[in-house]
């Protein structure tokens, strides 16, 4: 088993990441110390292939769990299914002392994340991701929410969890293309703060594109390593944190604009990330040779690298942009790379300068 801590005072957890951790779900949770109640919030595709192992390993520890299952997909991630959610938790009794589980990907990781943080004005959670995506971002760091008409997670909070369980065998019930969305985010890490761990990603791409634990286990432990440290240093997103966010202004605008569904977040970020770094050739310096290397690691991972936008459609995207959490004042802020592995952040981009990126 690989433990990565997140070093965060008295809201400091380990990540654990290894097969079989969904079947010890319920001996780790009494390790905390909750209370008897609790619920598994999870959608109906993940209820389907986890939601019995879950529940059962919880039975078993002593604990009384109800599951509620959503529907799947982004447009769950909304107020009404968080207050399907609370009407659940209230009908099941839940205390102070009782906890969330959060089974399944990002979006059931973010509402289960927010519904913990605002029910009772914040009971515990614990986040057991299922997809690739989940295990090596949204599942760390507490950010939660959701979304609005308007735009993505602008209702949310920073918000814990109590523990973090990263099972391997999971992965392996993915269908193709989500476990292909989450390699957009482990190549983000490579891009923003790990060259070393890029050239790695080229290296072994066939590899964990096969789902083998020899290579999957070191790539998830490091991204889990480098968001821990990142967070460690910026919880709340008053500085460093933001390059995380990288290729996710232009992707979750896509996403916004696009209607959720229609591209999975990793597809989106993938296709951001490469705006993101064709706007760091033009604006920050980033060689033409690595463009290339990035470029060509996302295409090699089958993800998309470019969109067909009409002019309608890219206004559309730039307006979206605006309202994004990071822009300041109606300005668009990005995360731009330098160098693959070293990036800035907070960097004001020419208007004209986005559009040419789009219309590419």
């Amino acid at each position: 088993m690989r433990i990565v801590p997140v070093h965060l005072g008295s809201r400091s957890y380990s990540i654990k990441i290894a097969p079989g951790l969904l079947r010890r779900l319920g001996p780790e949770c009494a390790v905390l110390k909750f209370g008897r109640r609790c619920a598994v919030i999870t959608d109906t595709n993940v209820a389907r292939v986890h939601g019995a192992i879950a529940r059962r390993s919880l039975i078993r520890a002593g604990f009384e769990p109800v599951l509620t299952a959503v529907r799947a997909g982004e447009k769950a991630k909304d107020l009404k299914t968080a207050q399907d959610c609370y009407d659940r938790l209230a009908a099941h009794r839940l205390e102070r002392g009782s906890f969330i589980v959060a089974l399944g990907g990002g979006v059931a990781g973010d509402l289960a994340g927010f519904v913990a943080a605002t029910y009772l004005r914040g009971i515990p959670f614990v986040q057991v991701p299922t997809t690739l995506l989940a295990q090596v971002d949204s599942s760390v760091g507490g950010k939660t929410g959701v979304n609005l008409r308007a735009g993505k997670n602008l209702v949310g909070a920073f918000y814990q969890p109590r523990l973090v369980l990263c099972d391997l065998d999971t992965l392996q019930t993915l269908p193709d293309r989500e476990f292909r969305a989450g390699l957009a985010e482990v190549i983000k890490y490579g891009i923003i703060r790990d060259a070393a761990f890029f050239a790695r990603l080229e290296r072994d791409l066939d590899g964990i594109l096969r789902r083998r634990r020899t290579a999957l286990a070191p790539v998830i432990a490091r991204c889990c390593e480098i968001k821990a440290e990142v967070v460690a240093r910026d919880e709340k997103e008053g500085g460093l944190r933001s390059i995380l966010n990288f290729g996710h202004t232009i992707g979750h605008a896509i996403e916004n604009s696009a209607g959720y569904g229609t591209f999975l977040h990793g597809e989106a970020i993938s296709i951001g990330q490469i705006a993101a770094a064709r706007l760091s050739h033009a604006v920050s310096g980033l060689p033409e040779a690595e463009l290339r290397r990035i470029v060509d690691l996302f295409r090699r991972a089958g993800l998309p690298v470019t969109i067909s936008l009409n002019s309608r459609q890219r206004k559309k995207v730039l307006d979206a942009m605006r309202l994004d959490k990071k822009a300041r004042d109606g300005e668009i802020k990005f995360v731009l790379a330098r160098r693959i592995g070293r990036v800035e952040w907070g960097r004001a981009v020419p208007e004209q300068s986005i559009m040419e990126v789009l219309r590419r």
